[in-house]
């Protein structure tokens, strides 16, 4: 009876067995460094960098790649420099000075990079004006031209044998 009853106590536990390996292995899966969380100072600045792994087109704040070989540094780095004390734009300057301007998210308006901003407005300006010029150009009533005198004879005259055509099928 004591056989049995153990016997039926280790059926109830493999049972539980696949459950439990399947929650030891999603443990597995968290990544080699938990989840990253970071704090706000590395979300403000890291939204005013772009990231530079040439793989996405997102900013070091919200990079979705997991272990980005640029972001993930980054993010380690502007959070270091937090701690330290050191201001935002003081951080931003930093990663100007070592990777260019290809660094910031949004050129500087300054110089030659404001022409980012004047060009999209420009260019929609001269569209509408061509579109304005088009619109303008040929929605003008054409003079009619006038018609040569055999011509308008030929026609009445058609259109009075028309007339007795019709006049004899009544």
């Amino acid at each position: 009876a004591c056989a049995e009853l153990q016997l039926r106590r280790a059926k109830r536990w493999h049972r539980y067995l696949p459950a439990l390996m399947l929650l030891a292995l999603t443990t597995l899966c968290l990544g080699e460094s938990g989840a990253d969380v970071w704090g706000p100072d590395v979300r403000r600045v890291g939204v005013r960098l772009a990231c530079l792994c040439k793989t996405c087109v997102e900013t070091v704040g919200t990079c979705p790649m997991l272990q980005c070989h640029y972001s993930s540094p980054a993010r380690q780095r502007i959070q270091q420099m937090a701690k330290v004390g050191i201001s935002d734009d003081d951080m931003v300057k930093v990663f100007v000075k070592e990777n260019g301007i290809q660094a910031l998210s949004v050129p500087p308006n300054e110089g030659f990079n404001s022409m980012v901003w004047i060009m999209p407005w420009a260019a929609a300006a001269l569209g509408l004006g061509a579109i304005a010029w088009y619109v303008r150009r040929h929605s003008k009533p054409q003079p009619l031209q006038e018609l040569p005198a055999s011509t308008t004879d030929r026609f009445h005259s058609e259109l009075d044998d028309f007339g007795k055509d019709m006049a004899d099928h009544d």
